[in-house]
């Protein structure tokens, strides 16, 4: 509390922001800060003598008023919804869905936030270790295709798609799978 003193002490003297930094050995924005603090708590230099150090900060730094807690999302359901496939949900749709509840809670910034920062907490690691060239991967695209037959320009609906990769190349393949096959 003493450099706020000597701020004070300076200040009524008429020296600059930067004088007083300079002597007490604080940035001027620090200075700027504690006049500020010091004008809002109708302080002035000289201090009454009943002021002590203690009763100093508390008024230039008040405990700040405790903030309310905004809602929190259940993340798990959320991260449930986001890998159901069916649904073709976003985060942006949940986030909707969620605000329209909780009209005071976090805007979608800080909603993707704390849901990848719980996301980063999930320990979901798999390690799967085998010769490369050994195996090759193989998936359905999920949604059924529009495919048109260059031969006969015929439009078919309704056919998956399937990728394969092998581990240890870049190439990826894919290939129309005819719906006997995809029906198993």
């Amino acid at each position: 509390m003493r450099k706020i003193t000597e701020v004070l002490r300076l200040d009524a003297q008429g020296h600059s922001h930067r004088d007083i930094a300079t002597s007490v050995g604080i940035a001027r924005s620090t200075v700027a800060e504690y006049l500020r603090r010091a004008a809002e708590a109708g302080l002035a230099w000289p201090l009454p003598e009943t002021t002590d150090s203690a009763a100093l900060e508390a008024a230039l730094f008040p405990t700040p008023e405790p903030v309310e807690h905004r809602p929190v999302p259940d993340w798990a359901a959320v991260h449930k919804e986001l890998k159901n496939r069916r649904h073709h949900v976003t985060l942006r749709l949940l986030w909707i869905e969620w605000k329209a509840d909780h009209p005071d809670g976090w805007r979608y910034s800080q909603f993707c936030h704390h849901y990848r920062t719980w996301l980063g907490t999930q320990d979901v690691v798999m390690r799967l270790s085998y010769a490369g060239g050994e195996r090759m991967f193989v998936d359905f695209s999920g949604d059924k295709a529009r495919y048109v037959d260059p031969e006969t320009g015929e439009t078919s609906h309704g056919s998956k798609c399937q990728a394969a990769s092998a581990d240890s190349f870049s190439d990826v393949g894919a290939e129309r799978c005819p719906q006997a096959m995809c029906s198993s």
